[in-house]
């Protein structure tokens, strides 16, 4: 073997060993990158099904929906099942009038790591628009690598597509779906196509949906308590909680910082309205006060 062969092959060599190095930061970087996940939710499809499971009506006008309170229980679900995954943010897909949020559509906005999106709503009340911006969403998400599952709460058949498209760029859809009391609530095309599905059941909304027949609490005077007194509330509420529970029980709690499991979120609210004598349902801003004084008092233990 002459002189130049033993150059050439010393460099190529030499190039391969760079090659692999750098395929080897590559697959290191990749394993230390979290997975990530992210809940589409077609507000449409959970007020109708979610409306007639619990409260006997698809009508909007005839019960109260707890958005607040469901999405964090559907956090709660998503941190369980994606144990090793992170939140990116929650998509709450809904219609309005030429697309200006209501007050209850801009409260929910308004909640940390929630993104609403905002179709049309015509004559007949109908949305129009809201599948496009799930499937422009999923697609483009799913494109730039920033989620690896996708949990869809939606039962329309024109969704297909949406998954067929982030299915094509490496995303995992889940299809969540609200059980129906009579007959099937989800097309099957769109059964079909996702990895998994879920149904999640009338105990499961129960808390969330209330008939607008029932009264709810009011203070006497009709004055709204001060955001002191609920942060007192929660932080006293929180010293029971760990009183009957031990602080043991903290463990649970501790990971998923700064959201409550859904099922203590939900007590947390009810006691609270019972203290506090006054209903907090729709009251974005005094539910996050309520949750920090819960949040401070347990972290005062550490």
């Amino acid at each position: 073997m002459n002189e130049d062969n033993r150059v050439d092959e010393a460099a190529l060599a030499a190039r391969l060993d760079r090659t692999n190095e750098l395929l080897q930061r590559v697959l290191a970087e990749v394993a230390k990158t979290p997975s990530t996940h992210a809940i589409f939710v077609d507000a449409g499809y959970v007020y109708a099904a979610a409306g007639r499971l619990v409260a006997g009506t698809e009508d909007r006008r005839s019960f109260d929906l707890d958005a607040e309170g469901l999405i964090e229980a559907l956090i709660d679900k998503a941190r369980t099942l994606f144990a090793d995954s992170r939140l990116l943010r929650v998509y709450w897909y809904d219609g309005a009038r030429r697309r200006i949020h209501t007050a209850e559509q801009q409260s929910i906005a308004e909640l940390p790591d929630v993104k609403v999106r905002l179709g049309n709503l015509n004559a007949n009340n109908q949305q129009k628009g809201v599948d496009s911006l799930i499937r422009s969403d999923l697609e483009s998400l799913a494109r730039h690598r920033a989620i690896s599952d996708a949990a869809l709460i939606g039962g329309d058949e024109d969704l297909v597509s949406a998954v067929e498209a982030a299915q094509g760029y490496g995303a995992r859809v889940h299809l969540w779906g609200i059980e129906a009391p009579d007959a099937r609530n989800q097309a099957e095309p769109l059964l079909w196509e996702v990895d998994s599905q879920r149904t999640f059941d009338l105990d499961f909304f129960k808390p969330y949906v209330t008939r607008r027949t029932l009264s709810v609490p009011e203070t006497p005077t009709g004055q709204r308590p001060t955001r002191e007194d609920v942060r007192f509330v929660g932080a006293q509420i929180a010293a029971r909680w760990l009183a009957a529970k031990g602080r043991e029980s903290l463990a649970e709690l501790l990971p998923g910082h700064p959201y409550l499991p859904g099922s203590v979120d939900q007590d947390l609210l009810v006691e609270a309205e019972g203290l506090l004598q006054y209903s907090l349902r729709g009251q974005s801003d005094l539910r996050r006060v309520l949750r920090d004084g819960f949040w401070e008092h347990v972290q005062t233990l550490y």
